[in-house]
């Protein structure tokens, strides 16, 4: 995948906490083997199917912010604060 200029990579377990501190998002039910639900209030749902540990690429780190309802502008902003 290309680069996303603006963004870098996160561990997974940082990508989720910045989701949950920075966005409101909370696990939602029983989690399972590496996949997450997380839900917001007034944002989508996102699943998080990352084990903690993990790399996450910037293009993906701003594909997951995006998909939380941001724009890429505001997706830059949020990841500038992890």
């Amino acid at each position: 995948m290309g680069r996303a200029p603006g963004f870098g990579t996160l561990k997974a377990r940082r990508l989720r906490r910045l989701l949950e501190h920075e966005l409101g998002y909370a696990v939602a039910g029983n989690p399972g083997g590496s996949h997450r639900r997380l839900t917001s209030p007034g944002r989508p749902p996102l699943v998080f199917a990352y084990h903690d540990n993990e790399e996450i690429g910037g293009w993906m780190v701003r594909k997951i912010l995006v998909s939380a309802g941001l724009s890429v502008e505001e997706a830059k902003e949020v990841f500038r604060r992890a």
